[in-house]
């Protein structure tokens, strides 16, 4: 994993605040930046350029997407291997040989409930898959170092996140496209940002790996309403 400006930005960010939020538009690598910085602060692999947060030891993460199956087709697979393909498991983010256990989903073909990192420090770090549908009672009632938001979720959901990091030092970070709109969350990221909070944009400039073909491709689906916001 080798950052954009935009996403060294962001990764830096994190070692003065705790809540972060990158809002970007659609295929900017969003996702795959989310995935690179669970995996390292699971394993403790830190790159010799990284700036931002370090912790000390293994850590407790959760990462949530807005459904179940969206959770297992984007993050997991992000992080894991696509679930689809048994021969790519150990080939997302998390190191094969740092993936010491997987929990699966009851009920949920190839989703992962949880899974079990080995540390640098020895130890273990554990990640925990939620989805927004839980609803919030469910992010509730126990300390965690990481929270990895992918895609916008409820407010509630979000401050129970950064309840559950307050006593640990730990993070909350957030990427998404607005696709919801002036919402809640984006507008006190964008009008209101508080001590402690960090938001870093990217549009499709900011991403090379996106050809001109490709966004010539993209814009041709999209109306001429949601392109600026895509």
């Amino acid at each position: 994993y080798q950052p954009y400006k935009w996403q060294q930005e962001f990764i830096q960010a994190s070692s003065t605040c705790a809540q972060l939020l990158a809002m970007t538009g659609n295929r900017c690598g969003k996702t795959y930046t989310g995935a690179a910085i669970m995996a390292i602060h699971l394993t403790g692999l830190y790159p010799t350029w990284w700036t931002g947060k370090r912790f000390d030891n293994a850590i407790n993460a959760w990462a949530s997407g807005i459904s179940t199956d969206t959770t297992r087709d984007i993050i997991q697979s992000e992080l894991l291997g696509d679930w689809r393909d048994a021969s790519k498991y150990g080939m997302g983010m998390i190191p094969k040989e740092m993936i010491i256990e997987t929990v699966n989903k009851p009920g949920v073909p190839g989703a992962v409930q949880a899974v079990i990192v080995k540390h640098i420090s020895g130890k273990n770090s554990t990640l925990a898959f939620k989805s927004y549908e839980m609803s919030q009672d469910k992010f509730m009632g126990t300390s965690i170092d990481l929270v990895w938001l992918d895609e916008e979720c409820p407010k509630d959901i979000f401050t129970q996140c950064v309840t559950r990091t307050a006593t640990t030092g730990g993070i909350v970070y957030l990427t998404f496209t607005p696709e919801l709109g002036l919402t809640e969350i984006v507008k006190d990221f964008l009008y209101d940002i508080k001590p402690g909070q960090f938001m870093v944009s990217a549009s499709w400039d900011d991403a090379p790996h996106l050809s001109d073909a490709i966004k010539e491709q993209l814009l041709g689906v999209y109306s001429a309403s949601e392109r600026a916001m895509r």
